[in-house]
C-alpha cells in the first residue's frame, strides 16, 4: 500500500503518545453539493482497543473510492471504530445560515449524539481525547465540547480516523439522497448526489428548483 493513498495512524498514535486515551476524527460531505443537506461524520479512535491496527484495508480517502468500496467497508468499518455519528444541516439551514454556520451546526449535531453516554464523556474528561479535523483552520468554533483541536490538511486522505468519518458520512448522506431521487424525480440525485453535473444543470433549467436545493446557490447557474 502507498502511503500517499492509503490513511495511517501516525497522526492518531502522536495525539496518544501526549496522553489521549481517545482520537475523534471529524470530516465533511456534501459541502460543494447544490441540493440535498451537508453531512458531517465523526469517528471516535480508543488507543485502548485491541483491533487498533485492523481496519479495512480498503479504506481511503472517500473522494477516491468507489460508491461499491464505500459500502462495502461500511459495516466493518462501523465495527471497529469506537464510535461514530453523522450529523446534517438541511438546504435550508444552509440557505439561511451559510455553508460556514451550517457546517458547524451539523458537527455540533454528530458531537452530541456521539457524547449521550455518560459514562463515555466521564471517559474522555479522565483519559483525554482530542478532535482531528480536516482542513486548514478550526471551523468547529463553539461546538467543540471544549476539546482540543488538531487541524491538519488532507486528514482525510492521511489519517484513518478522519477518513473513517468522511467514508461513513458520504455512505449515509448517498444513501438518503437515493431516497430522495424517489421523492423528487427527475433530477437525477441517485446519480450525482446534488452536486453540480451537467445533467444536474439541465434538468434544473428544465424543471426549476425543489424542496431540497440551495436556492442561494442556484443564482448564477439559472441565470
Amino acid at each position: 500500500m502507498s502511503s500517499k493513498t492509503f490513511p495511517s495512524l501516525d497522526a492518531e498514535r502522536r495525539i496518544f503518545e501526549r496522553g489521549n486515551r481517545f482520537v475523534i476524527g471529524i470530516d465533511e460531505v456534501g459541502r460543494g453539493a447544490i441540493a440535498g443537506p451537508v453531512a458531517v461524520g465523526v469517528s471516535l479512535i480508543d488507543k485502548s482497543s485491541q483491533d487498533l491496527g485492523a481496519w479495512p484495508e480498503k479504506l481511503q480517502d472517500s473522494k477516491l473510492m468507489t460508491a461499491k468500496s464505500r459500502t462495502e467497508i461500511a459495516k466493518p468499518l462501523t465495527d471497529w471504530v469506537g464510535a461514530h455519528a453523522i450529523g446534517f444541516s438541511s438546504n435550508t439551514e444552509i440557505d439561511e445560515l451559510g455553508i460556514s454556520e451550517a457546517l458547524r451546526m451539523a458537527a455540533g449535531r454528530a458531537l452530541d449524539e456521539l457524547f449521550l453516554e455518560a459514562s463515555l464523556r466521564k471517559l474522555m474528561a479522565e483519559e483525554g481525547a482530542v478532535i482531528l479535523l480536516d482542513g486548514s483552520h478550526n471551523w468547529l468554533g463553539k461546538v467543540s465540547y471544549g476539546l482540543d483541536v488538531q487541524v491538519q490538511v488532507k486528514a482525510d486522505t492521511n489519517c484513518v480516523s478522519v477518513a473513517a468519518a468522511a467514508v461513513l458520512a458520504k455512505v449515509t448522506r448517498d444513501a438518503l439522497m437515493q431516497e430522495l431521487d424517489q421523492k423528487y424525480p427527475g433530477y437525477g440525485l441517485a446519480g450525482h448526489k446534488g452536486y453540480a453535473s451537467a445533467a444536474h444543470i439541465s434538468a434544473l433549467r428544465s424543471l426549476g428548483p425543489c424542496a431540497i436545493h440551495r436556492l442561494t446557490w442556484l443564482t448564477r447557474i439559472l441565470a
